[in-house]
Protein backbone atom coordinates (compact mmCIF):
# COMPACT_ATOMS: atom_id res chain seq x y z
CA UNK A 1 0.00 0.00 0.00
CA UNK A 2 1.31 3.46 -0.92
CA UNK A 3 0.67 6.24 1.55
CA UNK A 4 0.72 9.92 0.66
CA UNK A 5 2.89 10.69 3.69
CA UNK A 6 4.92 8.78 6.23
CA UNK A 7 2.65 7.71 9.10
CA UNK A 8 3.15 9.40 12.45
CA UNK A 9 2.32 7.62 15.68
CA UNK A 10 -1.18 9.18 15.70
CA UNK A 11 -1.78 7.91 12.16
CA UNK A 12 -1.28 4.23 12.96
CA UNK A 13 -4.95 3.66 13.83
CA UNK A 14 -6.09 5.10 10.51
CA UNK A 15 -3.48 3.08 8.59
CA UNK A 16 -4.77 -0.04 10.34
CA UNK A 17 -8.38 0.80 9.38
CA UNK A 18 -7.36 1.34 5.75
CA UNK A 19 -5.51 -1.99 5.66
CA UNK A 20 -8.43 -3.89 7.21
CA UNK A 21 -10.89 -2.29 4.80
CA UNK A 22 -8.83 -3.40 1.77
CA UNK A 23 -9.51 -7.04 2.51
CA UNK A 24 -13.01 -7.14 0.96
CA UNK A 25 -14.03 -4.72 -1.76
CA UNK A 26 -16.86 -6.82 -3.21
CA UNK A 27 -20.16 -4.98 -3.55
CA UNK A 28 -23.32 -6.37 -1.93
CA UNK A 29 -25.18 -8.53 -4.47
CA UNK A 30 -27.97 -6.01 -5.10
CA UNK A 31 -25.49 -3.19 -5.74
CA UNK A 32 -23.44 -5.44 -8.04
CA UNK A 33 -26.63 -6.09 -10.03
CA UNK A 34 -27.22 -2.32 -10.29
CA UNK A 35 -23.64 -1.86 -11.53
CA UNK A 36 -24.17 -4.58 -14.12
CA UNK A 37 -27.26 -2.80 -15.49
CA UNK A 38 -25.69 0.67 -15.30
CA UNK A 39 -27.22 4.13 -15.72
CA UNK A 40 -28.02 6.02 -18.89
CA UNK A 41 -27.41 9.74 -19.13
CA UNK A 42 -27.36 12.19 -22.01
CA UNK A 43 -27.35 15.93 -22.45
CA UNK A 44 -29.63 17.52 -25.04
CA UNK A 45 -27.80 20.53 -26.49
CA UNK A 46 -30.96 21.96 -28.05
CA UNK A 47 -33.09 21.98 -24.90
CA UNK A 48 -30.13 22.39 -22.52
CA UNK A 49 -31.52 19.53 -20.39
CA UNK A 50 -30.27 16.19 -19.18
CA UNK A 51 -32.06 12.87 -19.46
CA UNK A 52 -31.36 9.97 -17.13
CA UNK A 53 -28.92 9.85 -14.22
CA UNK A 54 -25.32 11.01 -14.23
CA UNK A 55 -23.92 8.18 -12.14
CA UNK A 56 -21.39 5.47 -12.77
CA UNK A 57 -21.42 2.65 -10.22
CA UNK A 58 -18.11 0.90 -9.63
CA UNK A 59 -17.69 -2.84 -10.06
CA UNK A 60 -16.17 -2.98 -6.55
CA UNK A 61 -15.92 -0.60 -3.61
CA UNK A 62 -13.24 2.01 -4.11
CA UNK A 63 -9.90 0.91 -2.67
CA UNK A 64 -9.21 2.52 0.73
CA UNK A 65 -5.93 4.02 -0.54
CA UNK A 66 -7.79 5.87 -3.30
CA UNK A 67 -10.52 6.96 -0.89
CA UNK A 68 -7.87 8.31 1.50
CA UNK A 69 -6.11 10.19 -1.33
CA UNK A 70 -9.36 11.75 -2.62
CA UNK A 71 -10.79 12.50 0.83
CA UNK A 72 -7.62 14.34 1.86
CA UNK A 73 -7.88 16.49 -1.26
CA UNK A 74 -11.60 17.08 -0.77
CA UNK A 75 -11.30 18.06 2.91
CA UNK A 76 -7.88 19.71 2.71
CA UNK A 77 -7.00 17.60 5.75
CA UNK A 78 -3.92 15.35 5.63
CA UNK A 79 -5.11 13.59 8.80
CA UNK A 80 -8.43 12.46 7.27
CA UNK A 81 -8.50 9.12 5.47
CA UNK A 82 -12.21 8.65 4.66
CA UNK A 83 -12.25 5.27 6.39
CA UNK A 84 -15.77 6.09 7.62
CA UNK A 85 -17.00 5.63 4.04
CA UNK A 86 -17.19 2.91 1.38
CA UNK A 87 -17.66 4.61 -1.98
CA UNK A 88 -19.38 2.65 -4.73
CA UNK A 89 -19.75 5.17 -7.55
CA UNK A 90 -19.28 8.67 -8.89
CA UNK A 91 -20.76 11.19 -11.32
CA UNK A 92 -18.96 12.60 -14.33
CA UNK A 93 -18.28 15.77 -12.31
CA UNK A 94 -16.54 13.82 -9.54
CA UNK A 95 -19.35 13.63 -6.98
CA UNK A 96 -19.17 10.50 -4.82
CA UNK A 97 -21.80 8.15 -3.39
CA UNK A 98 -21.16 5.58 -0.71
CA UNK A 99 -22.05 4.08 2.62
CA UNK A 100 -21.33 5.98 5.82
CA UNK A 101 -20.22 3.44 8.42
CA UNK A 102 -21.93 5.09 11.37
CA UNK A 103 -24.07 2.28 12.79
CA UNK A 104 -21.76 0.17 14.98
CA UNK A 105 -21.95 -3.54 14.26
CA UNK A 106 -24.50 -3.17 11.44
CA UNK A 107 -23.73 -4.75 8.07
CA UNK A 108 -22.82 -2.40 5.25
CA UNK A 109 -26.23 -2.87 3.62
CA UNK A 110 -27.83 -1.30 6.72
CA UNK A 111 -25.58 1.75 6.80
CA UNK A 112 -26.85 5.12 5.49
CA UNK A 113 -26.00 6.15 1.94
CA UNK A 114 -24.36 9.54 1.49
CA UNK A 115 -23.61 11.93 -1.35
CA UNK A 116 -20.48 14.12 -1.42
CA UNK A 117 -20.44 16.70 -4.21
CA UNK A 118 -17.30 17.93 -5.93
CA UNK A 119 -18.09 21.49 -4.77
CA UNK A 120 -18.58 20.56 -1.11
CA UNK A 121 -22.26 19.58 -1.18
CA UNK A 122 -23.06 16.72 1.16
CA UNK A 123 -25.95 14.83 2.63
CA UNK A 124 -27.54 11.53 3.53
CA UNK A 125 -29.78 10.34 0.69
CA UNK A 126 -31.04 6.98 2.00
CA UNK A 127 -31.17 5.14 5.33
CA UNK A 128 -29.74 1.95 3.81
CA UNK A 129 -29.21 -0.04 0.61
CA UNK A 130 -32.88 -1.07 0.37
CA UNK A 131 -33.98 2.56 0.22
CA UNK A 132 -31.26 3.37 -2.30
CA UNK A 133 -32.52 0.58 -4.56
CA UNK A 134 -35.98 2.17 -4.55
CA UNK A 135 -34.47 5.57 -5.39
CA UNK A 136 -32.80 3.96 -8.39
CA UNK A 137 -36.06 2.20 -9.32
CA UNK A 138 -37.87 5.57 -9.28
CA UNK A 139 -35.32 6.94 -11.74
CA UNK A 140 -33.09 8.90 -9.36
CA UNK A 141 -29.33 8.68 -9.08
CA UNK A 142 -27.48 9.99 -6.00
CA UNK A 143 -27.05 13.49 -7.50
CA UNK A 144 -30.70 13.75 -8.54
CA UNK A 145 -31.93 12.47 -5.17
CA UNK A 146 -29.75 15.00 -3.36
CA UNK A 147 -30.55 18.03 -5.50
CA UNK A 148 -34.19 17.46 -6.47
CA UNK A 149 -36.01 14.48 -4.88
CA UNK A 150 -39.34 16.12 -5.83
CA UNK A 151 -38.28 16.37 -9.46
CA UNK A 152 -39.65 14.43 -12.37
CA UNK A 153 -37.83 11.17 -13.07
CA UNK A 154 -38.43 8.26 -15.40
CA UNK A 155 -38.80 4.99 -13.48
CA UNK A 156 -36.30 2.28 -14.37
CA UNK A 157 -37.82 -1.19 -14.85
CA UNK A 158 -34.51 -3.06 -14.49
CA UNK A 159 -33.76 -1.31 -11.18
CA UNK A 160 -37.37 -1.86 -10.07
CA UNK A 161 -36.91 -5.62 -10.52
CA UNK A 162 -33.70 -5.47 -8.45
CA UNK A 163 -35.44 -3.45 -5.70
CA UNK A 164 -38.40 -5.85 -5.62
CA UNK A 165 -36.02 -8.81 -5.29
CA UNK A 166 -33.75 -7.33 -2.60
CA UNK A 167 -36.00 -4.85 -0.74
CA UNK A 168 -39.58 -6.09 -1.19
CA UNK A 169 -42.33 -4.05 0.38
CA UNK A 170 -40.12 -0.99 0.93
CA UNK A 171 -41.22 1.13 -2.04
CA UNK A 172 -41.63 4.82 -1.13
CA UNK A 173 -41.35 8.07 -3.02
CA UNK A 174 -37.94 9.67 -3.49
CA UNK A 175 -39.06 12.56 -1.29
CA UNK A 176 -39.96 10.18 1.56
CA UNK A 177 -36.68 8.28 1.21
CA UNK A 178 -34.49 11.39 1.18
CA UNK A 179 -36.43 12.82 4.14
CA UNK A 180 -34.72 10.09 6.17
CA UNK A 181 -31.71 12.41 6.34
CA UNK A 182 -33.39 13.89 9.42
CA UNK A 183 -32.17 10.80 11.27
CA UNK A 184 -28.64 12.14 10.74
CA UNK A 185 -28.92 15.89 11.40
CA UNK A 186 -25.21 16.24 12.23
CA UNK A 187 -23.76 14.76 9.04
CA UNK A 188 -22.78 18.14 7.60
CA UNK A 189 -21.14 19.19 10.88
CA UNK A 190 -19.32 15.84 10.97
CA UNK A 191 -17.84 16.64 7.55
CA UNK A 192 -17.15 20.29 8.47
CA UNK A 193 -15.09 19.13 11.47
CA UNK A 194 -12.75 17.27 9.12
CA UNK A 195 -12.36 20.11 6.58
CA UNK A 196 -9.43 22.51 6.78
Amino acid sequence: MILEHQPRLGDLASVSRVTEASEDLALPIALAEVAQVGFEWEWDEETDEARGCDFEPYQRFEAPEKTAWWFRLWTGNEEADGSEFRFFGATGAGDYAGFWLVRPGAPITEQPVIYLGSEGERGVIARDLGELLWLFAAGFGPLEAFTDPDGKAEPNEAFQAIAERHAPGRRRSATEIVAARTEFPNFSEFIDAMCR
